[in-house]
């Protein structure tokens, strides 16, 4: 008996300081409250992380499943009412425009990067009508979530002298130029109560007010570089932004608290431009320029679930009026600074299949980027980033037609559209 003692009192001494330390390192290894305030969850953290996290109210209300196709669409407040859970781009097809667009002639909005410069093209004639002077570096012409204003989103390339020129869509002429921090992109919260400036090199977003641009605050996203292009939840709880630079990824941005949820990093290094929400809302579709083709994400959990091969330089995608196709721009090249005359294309995915059902090669080579299709769903509209020019494609038969226009053609948008409202870019309507 004795013996018995003396022996569990050596475990005991033995095993107390060792349960200790190893509580200690456990612990250490844990996320701390404020890195995870500094960070929001890492997708592609270490095993650290991997740790399941104390509950989270507001990250689980953001990670909520709808449970069956009938389940109806709850929006944040004063976002307006989804038409079709099932095709949440139905408010956009052909005959359905606002009043707001009423008496706006159509035309096609080209920023010109180099020249500085818009110009107006009449995709009835196919000429150019109109152009003027616009801030440093224009980079995306974006419908205004009203529908009343086209804003041409001057970034001033490495300059400080970014701003937002205001268009009338009326009478296609410019008011008073607004200095904001680079405006790389722009786009409007659900509710259209902020618009979201796109601050790209300083890899942040401003929020500001959506008729006077002054700022309201800013959300920091320091492991996104080159935070550009964006897409929201069938909901309108979360945004996702691409990050562009540094290998690539994603950020997962709460609107409802306006903070960082997390980030997402691709298998590869890569390079994701555009980004659209699938039409029943569970999936977006991610250009990457140095993948060369689509990455498929499910948006709930923020995980990647397919790839979809699509061309060299995947950069612009679009959907069309009925909500069923994808169309793809691939921008012919790898590089930000390409070449003319490159390996440019067109493909169309089948949003129900994933699969590829057209390829549509720009004749004598080209540099497809960034645009919209026409109102009635039959012209693909896109600037022609190294060419000088604008490509006006056929959505049925894939035959372009060229304009020529100024100085590297970016972000071009055709107004009007159909929809309801906007949630920016060169429209992404609802």
């Amino acid at each position: 008996m004795h013996q018995q003692v003396v022996h569990w009192l050596r475990v005991t001494l033995w095993l107390g300081p060792v349960v200790l330390l190893c509580g200690w390192i456990g612990g250490s290894n844990l996320p701390s409250p404020a890195a995870e305030q500094r960070t929001g969850p890492l997708c592609a953290a270490g095993p650290s992380a991997g740790r399941p996290a104390e509950p989270d109210p507001v990250p689980a209300l953001l990670r909520k499943v709808r449970v069956s196709p009938s389940d109806p669409v709850e929006p944040v407040p004063g976002m307006p009412p989804v038409l079709d859970r099932s095709n949440l781009y139905s408010g956009t097809a052909a005959d359905r425009f606002s009043p707001a667009v009423a008496g706006a002639p159509p035309r096609v909005y080209v920023p010109n990067r180099q020249s500085n410069s818009v110009y107006v093209i009449d995709p009835a004639t196919l000429e150019v009508v109109d152009r003027y002077p616009v801030g440093p570096s224009p980079q995306h012409v974006v419908p205004s979530w009203d529908l009343k204003t086209l804003w041409v989103a001057n970034n001033g390339s490495r300059r400080n002298s970014g701003s937002l020129t205001p268009i009338d869509p009326k009478t296609s002429k410019t008011g008073n130029t607004i200095p904001v921090d680079d405006p790389y992109n722009l786009y409007f919260t659900p509710d259209g109560r902020s618009a979201i400036v796109v601050a790209e090199r300083h890899k942040r977003l401003d929020f500001r007010d959506a008729q006077t641009m002054a700022l309201q605050q800013s959300i920091e996203a320091p492991n996104c570089s080159g935070i550009n292009h964006a897409d929201f939840s069938i909901d309108g709880r979360y945004a996702i932004f691409t990050c562009e630079f540094r290998g690539g990824g994603l950020v997962k941005i709460d609107l409802v608290n306006r903070k960082v949820l997390g980030y997402l990093r691709f298998a590869k290094r890569g390079m994701p431009q555009d980004i659209r929400i699938s039409p029943d809302g569970t999936r977006f579709y991610v250009a990457d320029m140095h993948a060369d083709g689509v990455y498929v994400v499910d948006g709930d959990s923020f995980t990647q679930t397919d790839f979809i091969p699509t061309g060299v330089g995947t950069h612009g995608l679009y959907p069309s009026r009925d909500g069923k196709e994808l169309y793809v721009a691939n921008r012919g090249s790898h590089s930000t600074h390409g070449a003319p005359h490159g390996k440019g294309s067109i493909v169309v995915v089948d949003f129900a299949s994933g699969k590829v059902e057209h390829t549509w090669p720009i004749p004598g080579g080209g540099s497809p980027d960034m645009g919209n299709i026409s109102a009635d769903g039959k012209q693909l509209w896109l600037s022609g980033r190294w060419d000088n020019v604008v490509y006006d494609i056929d959505t049925t038969t894939g035959a372009v037609k060229t304009i020529p226009v100024g100085h590297e053609p970016h972000g071009l948008t055709v107004w009007p559209q159909p929809g309801r409202y906007s949630l920016g870019h060169t429209g992404n309507m609802r």
